[in-house]
């Protein structure tokens, strides 16, 4: 054990022995994948960094070393490819190993990964590569999403390149996939000489298992700056078309505190994050500051989330960590909890969303195990937690990290008191490490986020008397209703633990006599209707669950609510709805 991450970081601790400060330094040189991968590596070449798994059997343990020595061979095949520094590179992997090899790589030489989920469609793929200037795609051939991009490209006069990387454990009949050699689909693929091994053949696409195999492992360091940029996430598009957040090599290590500090990560732990490579919850939760830590985690490759497979796993593999955002965590109570092991288990995280109180009481009573909820976006690290050494409190995300001035601010940017609701707001005067450079290309929009000497975040939380926070929404969903703002989620929790409710939004319509009503746009459970009795029950219900002004006078039924593609609720996309309806 190096205990690498301690040349990185310098931490201060209060007289109860809690973290009081927390500070990022890097050199101005410093690459992630060459100054941690590479280095853990070499001093311990058997470390476990992952137990990758997947439901067709395929298994691979691999170790630091392997990672060091398999993102040199994709760097040098992606190098002869001619991507080189600053080249933007689409990465659509779903959750399979050669995302973080392809990660790597890229980092070492210093292109620009945009990780993006396997679910875009053909506008979202055509929109991403013109705004961001893709020079290449690295995708998946698992499933539709090559087909996707082929219909995007046709639409452009140069094209990016394409890599279609064979993910063999899904070749099966009406996959999707082409070109696999049957032979090498499943437990065939098991084992170390298995890495990379099944081809693909699909016109107007390289070969990407074939390249990365065929490559030289041995690879110069190539200087990079630890401002140049280190990758770009396109954000959820909760209130329109996402915008690009563009990081520096600094973000790697600002996610220490993530792992550390709130996953509760060691060198000795098996931590496993429930999340699509495409999200930014993958580098909070599966790469940086876990690896950062010298710790090993669970990568579970699923098609469909199944909860049972996943519980399993926690036992299966002695899982120390456990994270998943709040959707999952209500799946996962659905299943005989009691069941299963979770005897190893350390501390259960989640972020994403507010965690509804009802499944922090659940968990914590069927496992003795609370939950830590913790808050960020895909613009930086986790900001405000449940660290280590706080007590959570049902409802609330924590407290403020300590790695910078965040405060809770008015619109004139003065301090909100205790119970008052104001935005989250980060000091940059210096800029914390790990929050972005800028909105690629949006200087507007990055001036607006950057104003007054502060990075306005857009969520509004209040804290109480102790300083933890609560989240209440973003400020285009805050509801102002007969001079109240109303937080959708208060009302959402309420809702949602009526056991008639699968999931709801909560979101204002024009009301004549109160400027904005409080509607709810309600997913039922199976074997419930939404009948005028219903309605009035949930009404009743949420009076006594909140402030009674708070309660939803408008409930409408529906199948299934709007989503991004990283699962949270676009209501946005309900408000346009219901004005569209009133015209």
């Amino acid at each position: 054990m190096l205990n690498i991450h301690r040349r990185y970081c310098t931490e201060t601790f209060d007289t109860a022995g809690n973290l009081a400060s927390f500070r990022i330094h890097v050199p101005q040189d410093f690459n992630f994948a060459y100054d941690v991968i590479d280095q853990i590596g070499a001093a311990e070449p058997e470390r476990r960094a992952m137990i990758w798994r997947n439901p067709e059997g395929e298994e691979h343990d691999l170790t630091f070393a392997d990672f060091a020595r398999l993102s040199n061979k994709a760097a040098n095949y992606l190098l002869s490819q001619g991507i080189g520094a600053g080249d933007k590179v689409m990465v659509i992997l779903r959750r399979h190993y050669s995302f973080w090899v392809t990660a790597l790589a890229l980092h070492k030489i210093g292109a620009v990964a945009i990780p993006a989920t396997f679910m875009l469609k053909q506008h979202d793929v055509l929109y991403r590569i013109k705004e961001a200037r893709v020079r290449a795609i690295v995708a998946t051939s698992v499933g539709t999403i090559a087909d996707v991009i082929d219909a995007a490209c046709a639409e452009l006069a140069e094209p990016p390149l394409r890599f279609i990387m064979n993910g063999a454990q899904y070749d099966i009949a009406g996959s999707g996939s082409t070109g696999s050699d049957p032979a090498l689909t499943g437990p065939a693929l098991s084992g170390g000489q298995g890495l990379f091994a099944a081809t693909c053949a699909r016109p107007g696409w390289h070969d990407y298992n074939a390249g990365v195999r065929a490559a030289r492992e041995s690879l110069d360091r190539i200087p990079t700056h630890v401002d140049d940029p280190l990758l770009i996430y396109f954000t959820s598009g909760t209130s329109g078309e996402p915008k690009m957040a563009l990081h520096g090599h600094d973000y790697a290590a600002a996610h220490l505190v993530t792992a550390k500090w709130w996953h509760g990560v060691t060198p000795d732990g098996i931590h496993m994050t429930i999340a699509d490579t495409g999200w930014a919850k993958c580098t909070w939760g599966k790469f940086y500051g876990q690896w950062f830590m010298e710790g090993c985690q669970v990568v579970y490759d699923f098609d469909r989330f199944q909860g049972g497979e996943i519980l399993s796993l926690i036992g299966k593999h002695r899982i120390t960590t456990f994270c998943c955002p709040p959707t999952m965590w209500r799946m996962l109570s659905r299943e005989d909890v009691d069941s299963f092991d979770f005897s190893s288990i350390e501390r259960f995280t989640t972020a994403g969303e507010a965690l509804p109180p009802d499944q922090f009481d659940f968990w914590l009573a069927h496992t003795g195990h609370p939950i830590y909820e913790g808050f960020g976006q895909s613009e930086g690290p986790v900001i405000v937690a449940n660290m280590i050494g706080c007590a959570p409190r049902p409802g609330s995300m924590g407290k403020p990290v300590p790695f910078g001035n965040i405060k809770l601010l008015r619109e004139d940017l003065t301090a909100c008191d205790p119970g008052e609701e104001g935005e989250i707001c980060i000091k940059c005067d210096p800029k914390p490490a790990g929050i972005i450079h800028e909105y690629y290309r949006a200087p507007d929009k990055t001036a607006e986020a950057f104003s007054g000497g502060w990075y306005h975040t857009g969520d509004v939380a209040y804290a109480d008397e102790s300083g933890y926070y609560y989240y209440c929404g973003r400020n285009d969903d805050l509801i102002k209703s007969s001079g109240y703002r109303i937080a959708p989620f208060e009302v959402e929790s309420a809702l949602n633990s009526h056991p008639a409710v699968h999931e709801c939004a909560v979101t204002g319509v024009p009301d004549e006599l109160r400027g904005f009503a409080v509607k709810a746009t309600v997913v039922l459970e199976p074997g419930y209707a939404g009948t005028p009795e219903l309605t009035k029950e949930l009404q009743v219900w949420a009076k006594k669950q909140t402030a009674p002004y708070k309660f939803p006078r408008v409930i409408e039924y529906t199948d299934a609510l709007p989503k991004t593609f990283s699962g949270k609720i676009r209501r946005s996309r309900i408000r346009e709805n219901d004005g569209a309806a009133a015209q």
